[in-house]
């Protein structure tokens, strides 16, 4: 009846149509896993779009100026004059010590050298851990 050859093509087509189905199988999980990331993404295009929008209304000057005369009492605003704006050549120079110019020290921000401990770590600590 059957030969052997025949039962062995009917095994190769059995794991043939098997490996068919896996492989589609597998395809469309991708392919509803792509789906929802592109979901996800549309969400969070529309939410930026939606904060933008907020943000633009809160923003608004007439708001702004709205909510500066409500509380004007609170905040002490004063608008600024033209006499408050000046360029980096009208500042005044820091006025330096002696000292500062016999250690050599000559303008240098933050500077805490006299302070030194002596492990030599800065003795200034921010933040909340203190090393």
């Amino acid at each position: 009846m059957f030969r052997t050859s025949d039962i062995v093509l009917i095994a190769v087509m059995v794991s043939a149509a098997a490996l068919t189905y896996k492989t589609k199988r597998e395809a469309e999980e991708q392919l509803a896993a792509v789906q929802k990331i592109h979901q996800q993404i549309r969400y969070e295009e529309d939410t930026i779009d939606l904060l933008k929008a907020d943000w633009s209304l809160l923003t608004q000057p007439s708001r702004l100026q709205k909510l500066a005369d409500l509380y004007k009492s609170q905040l002490e605003l004063q608008p600024v004059s033209a006499r408050q704006i000046v360029g980096i050549g009208d500042l005044p120079a820091k006025a330096l010590d002696i000292q500062d110019i016999l250690k050599g020290r000559e303008g240098g921000m933050a500077d805490n050298s006299d302070k030194a401990s002596p492990d030599g770590k800065d003795p200034v600590v921010t933040g909340g851990i203190a090393q």
